[in-house]
């Protein structure tokens, strides 16, 4: 918060808006002389650099090379993942890992190379490494992927957390991608991103930067290969990226550039080589495996704020069912909390919420239920009474309970990178549970000390546990949000471990996909919002995360009807589908007349007849750590023309969906990639690679199948149908499907088919594993006209 926040806070029309915004300022300044007197002031620094190589010693995997200054330990794993730590720093602990280190690979070999310098030579990646510590990472051709220089540190004289610098060089023609979800992408251009997790307090457009989930990971992609970095390091940082060019000063290339700067932590990190998919088969199997959301939460959700209780909650879901608009989940934001405090109801407006969770369930609808961090500082709360004779708050240097403001005033908030707290904090959820509630959407996690007007969080001085070592918030802030999720998911596996966890968090860090998924936050209301929302998916998803969306509706009002129209059909082809409405009206389709309610139903019926191939993207998702929503350079990623495309994706291997990202028109051209496509309405057949444009009618985006796809749908009779596209003549197709195996942790099984084009027909086949082959499920063959 600077100085202007501080006076819009306290400007803002209303008494009661102006005493929120002076308890603000108050939190603000408390903030600033907590960490006045607890955090170290610089002073003298001393440059370092790793200086010239002085032996190496072979290791598992990899092994240790000495320099002057510094010493540099190199591992390549049975993954293919490789790891690299200076000073002394290994892969654990670390919160970006899901368990111990792979195993390093014995075929992995270090020895001398050129000039004084050495290399690692494993099966699908080269690390050359010279004599000043530079390091560069090759193809098994020797093809150059990403040149690391030298790193330099700058270490307090008298001790303590040194920052440092990271300068690297990748080819001309390479593309940056990934650094969690930013506004501003997929592709991430010229620029510097921050690495810390920020409320921007406000709806976020394009041109905001950082947001609420921001990682040290980045996927570069090239015409040699693919490569994701993750520099496992949880302070505050910048990224700076510029773009190379080809024949550029005399016929030359200029190399793409990326600076990384971090105020303190390990200088440590970890890449991986190969295709995209590849890529991120290795990231999830380094990282964790997708968590699996029940099939109810692949389906329409909507989130209504205001004063409602349980009338309003119940007309809702009847003024969807009326309107035949499909509806599987119904949120709570935290409005229902008694008197603002976590873990409790409103009793006045919530008399009897089992019971209505109950009937809701009987209709197919589920109750989720807004969980965050803070906990109202109010004796007598059974949460804060609780929490505070089991010493879980987090204090300040001087031992002091850190407090914020929030909506509901003064809090305090847990330490969840403490084992006991997380423990703790996982327990409440048995009253949520106990509630009705079948999921949780966590708010508020950065953690955010909220105004209307902006935000504010802990101190930077703040104590937290960190597993034991210590440390304070500058190395705690951005993964308490993981650390929270970790909590809710481990209670919730404990309290109900016959039925799968199902929480989204809107903060996070490197890994929190192995305990839920991700919501945008509040995205602009305009057109460049909903261009903003497709790039935070994109990147969530190329950062290891697949399951995540922004909120369609706002609750200021509503959006003009072709804006809403647009949002909806876009966001009924991303993974989670919410849509949002405010207390006054806005954001429900039948507000805006019967062509609006028209062209949503059919939107929101799409999305239903497709939940069966969401499940099983969900399902190969949490295999094989490939997004459901995928850039089109996916499957091509030596397709420069294809690298930059951002305003269209595929969903899954068969979909491409290009949604429609601005005012007026009724068209809009598309780009495909290699192949024949067929527009999903019209039938019509396109090859690709090229550009067609297609109609753009309000009543719908233009989507189009792969030849040769299977894809399970739902019947209209609501059983499972396969909707089979025609292959080219001579060619064959296929697919998977995944039947859902309810909400426990049954593995179900991978039905593999394969379609073949014969004459005018086409001949779909399931295969076994033993080689037979079987009628498939009811077929729809599409695309023969």
């Amino acid at each position: 918060m600077d100085g202007r926040d501080l006076v819009r806070s306290v400007s803002g029309g209303g008494s009661g808006r102006a005493a929120h915004g002076f308890r603000t300022v108050r939190a603000a300044w408390r903030r600033r002389r907590i960490d006045a007197a607890g955090l170290p002031q610089r002073g003298a620094e001393r440059a370092r650099v790793p200086g010239l190589v002085q032996g190496a010693e072979p290791g598992p995997g990899g092994g240790l090379i000495r320099f002057g200054r510094s010493e540099l330990r190199i591992t390549v794993t049975v993954s293919g993942a490789v790891f690299w730590g200076w000073d002394g720093a290994g892969p654990e602990p670390s919160y970006g890992l899901a368990g111990a280190c792979p195993e390093p690979d014995p075929r992995a070999v270090l020895e001398p190379d050129k000039d004084g310098g050495w290399r690692v030579v494993a099966e699908r990646v080269t690390v050359v490494v010279s004599r000043h510590g530079a390091l560069e990472v090759c193809t098994p051709g020797g093809v150059v992927l990403r040149r690391e220089m030298p790193p330099r540190w700058w270490e307090p004289a008298g001790g303590g957390a040194g920052r440092w610098l990271q300068r690297s060089e990748v080819a001309a023609d390479a593309r940056f991608f990934g650094l969690g979800g930013r506004a501003a992408g997929p592709r991430l251009r010229d620029g510097t991103y921050r690495l810390w997790n920020t409320d921007p307090g406000r709806a976020f457009g394009p041109g905001d930067d950082p947001l609420h989930v921001t990682m040290p990971v980045q996927m570069v992609v090239a015409d040699a290969a693919t490569h994701l970095m993750f520099h496992d390091n949880t302070w505050d940082g910048t990224v700076t990226l510029r773009e190379g060019e080809e024949g550029a000063g005399s016929g030359h290339d200029r190399a793409g550039r990326c600076e990384l700067r971090m105020d303190g932590g390990p200088l440590r990190c970890w890449v991986m080589v190969g295709t995209p998919a590849r890529v991120l088969l290795t990231w999830a199997a380094l990282t964790g495996a997708p968590a699996l959301p029940p099939a109810w939460a692949l389906g329409h959700q909507h989130l209504r704020r205001g004063p409602g209780g349980e009338q309003e909650v119940r007309r809702t879901v009847t003024a969807h069912q009326e309107r035949d608009l499909p509806l599987d989940a119904v949120h709570l934001d935290a409005g229902h909390h008694g008197r603002h405090q976590v873990f409790t109801v409103d009793q006045e407006r919530f008399p009897k919420l089992p019971v209505l969770a109950e009937e809701l369930r009987r209709d197919g609808v589920r109750l989720v239920s807004a969980v965050g961090p803070a906990v109202k500082a109010v004796p007598g709360g059974a949460v804060y009474d609780s929490g505070s004779a089991l010493d879980v708050f987090v204090r300040d240097g001087a031992g002091r309970t850190v407090r914020g403001e929030v909506r509901a005033g003064e809090s305090v908030f847990p330490d969840f990178t403490h084992a006991r707290v997380r423990k703790w904090w996982g327990g409440l959820y048995e009253e949520r549970l106990g509630q009705g509630f079948a999921g949780f959407w966590h708010d508020m996690d950065e953690p955010t000390s909220f105004s209307a007007f902006g935000e504010t969080t802990l101190p930077r001085s703040a104590r937290h546990a960190v597993e034991g070592r210590g440390g304070d918030h500058r190395e705690a802030h951005n993964v308490y949000a993981l650390c929270m999720a970790r909590a809710g998911y481990e209670g919730l596996r404990e309290l109900s471990a016959q039925e799968r966890p199902f929480l989204f968090s809107r903060s996070g860090w490197a890994g929190m996909q192995r305990y839920g998924g991700a919501w945008s936050g509040e995205v602009a209301p305009g057109w460049p919002g909903l261009r903003a929302a497709l790039s935070l998916v994109l990147g969530m998803g190329l950062c290891g995360v697949p399951y995540s969306g922004p909120d369609v509706g706002g609750p200021d009002g509503g959006p003009s009807p072709e804006l809403y129209l647009r949002r909806l059909q876009l966001g009924a082809y991303l993974p989670l589908f919410r849509t949002h409405a405010g207390p006054a009206g806005g954001g429900e389709p039948w507000e805006s007349g019967a062509e609006v309610l028209r062209h949503a139903r059919g939107a929101l019926l799409e999305r239903r007849r497709l939940l069966p191939y969401f499940v099983t993207l969900a399902y190969l998702a949490r295999r094989t750590g490939a997004p459901y929503v995928r850039p089109l350079w996916w499957g091509a990623p030596e397709d420069r023309a294809l690298r930059e495309c951002e305003d269209a994706f595929l969903l899954g291997d068969h979909l491409l969906v290009a949604p429609v990202l601005g005012p007026g028109g009724e068209g809009r051209a598309v780009r495909l990639p290699r192949g024949r496509w067929y527009d999903t309405v019209t039938e019509k057949a396109f090859e690709g690679p090229g550009r067609v444009r297609l109609d753009t009618p309000l009543s719908r985006i233009p989507v189009l199948a792969r030849a040769g796809a299977v894809v399970p749908v739902r019947g209209e009779d609501g059983a499972l149908e396969l909707e089979v596209w025609a292959p080219v003549q001579g060619r064959t197709g296929g697919g998977l499907v995944v039947q859902d195996a309810g909400e426990g942790w049954a593995e179900p099984e991978i039905e593999r088919y394969t379609a073949r084009r014969q004459g005018r027909r086409v001949v779909v086949t399931r295969e076994r594993e033993d080689g037979a082959a079987e009628p498939p499920h009811r077929v729809r063959v599409r695309g023969l006209g």
